[in-house]
């Protein structure tokens, strides 16, 4: 039944059956007798389809929730009776926004030093698709802005409190600057992270607020091709503080801390909400907790 229903997940997540075979790693054929043999058994249609996925019944989307629900559980189950046998272990899956990704470094280094059998994958998302990725039971955390938009029913584990400082090249006259204001800004060639980032709906706000259109001739979804961008010259970004000092470090750019507009968000740990977590989830946690708290 549990893979059955993970099949069921998978089908519902792609919008494909081709797709959700595809990441499951089986054949077409065999997903689909896993699917007809999980709505015999509950007695109801989960999906429309002819000759093409068309997408959940009403049933099929009621199920969906039970069933992330169930599979979430098998497998917290399944983690909790690894770690009794073999303690802490496994594989954490974390997704990250990208202004937070020096810091997923911290708690992962930390945590690999202090439970060296458990394994990271750590994937590069935005905050709205770290969500996606959670509710679909791809990942098992996010680290991700914890008071700017809704997160619903989660977990979270307050990590730092995000500043933002403007980036420019040594030979930049602002880089002379002790400070700038976001109106000093106006004008500016600037490159910045992506729209559909939280970040840069952040920064928009900062700028509206300075009554400042920012007109960013640039825009990329990494913090590292803004980075490279100002190290040619002519171009300004803006960054967190952190991640603009590990950026920074042996190049000839300039970091100017940005004032006016009191703007801080707090950034942390996001895990669903589950009673208990896994014994590697919940350890995740009180990892980030201490992060915190250094």
């Amino acid at each position: 039944m549990i893979n059955k229903l993970e099949m069921f997940i998978a089908v519902a997540k792609e919008g494909h059956f081709g797709r959700a075979a595809e990441t499951l790693g089986i054949t077409q054929p065999t997903l689909s007798t896993g699917i007809k043999q999980l709505e015999e058994s509950l007695g109801v249609q989960l999906i429309f389809r002819g000759s093409r996925y068309g997408g959940l019944t009403p049933e099929g989307a009621r199920a969906l929730v039970w069933a992330r629900r169930l599979v979430g559980d098998a497998r917290a189950f399944r983690e909790e009776m690894r770690v009794s046998r073999h303690g802490l272990s496994g594989h954490l899956r974390l997704a990250v926004i990208p202004t937070a990704l020096t810091w997923a470094a911290k708690l992962s280094a930390r945590f690999a030093e202090a439970h060296p059998k458990v394994r990271f994958t750590i994937l590069s998302r935005t905050s709205s698709e770290i969500l996606k990725m959670l509710e679909n039971l791809e990942v098992d955390a996010g680290l991700s802005y914890l008071d700017n938009e809704p997160l619903g029913r989660m977990t979270t584990a307050p990590i730092y409190t995000e500043r933002y400082t403007l980036v420019c090249h040594a030979d930049n006259p602002l880089a002379l600057q002790s400070q700038v204001t976001w109106a000093d800004l106006a004008g500016e060639r600037l490159c910045l992270l992506t729209p559909d980032m939280q970040n840069r709906r952040i920064i928009n706000q900062c700028f509206m607020e300075a009554d400042v259109t920012p007109d960013a001739l640039i825009e990329a979804n990494s913090t590292l091709v803004l980075a490279a961008h100002v190290e040619q010259g002519g171009w300004v970004t803006i960054l967190p503080s952190d991640m603009a000092r590990f950026l920074s470090v042996g190049k000839r750019l300039a970091i100017v801390p940005i004032m006016g507009a009191h703007v801080e968000h707090i950034v942390g740990l996001v895990a669903p909400f589950r009673e208990p977590h896994t014994p590697v989830l919940d350890a995740l946690l009180t990892q980030a907790a201490g992060l915190n708290r250094a």
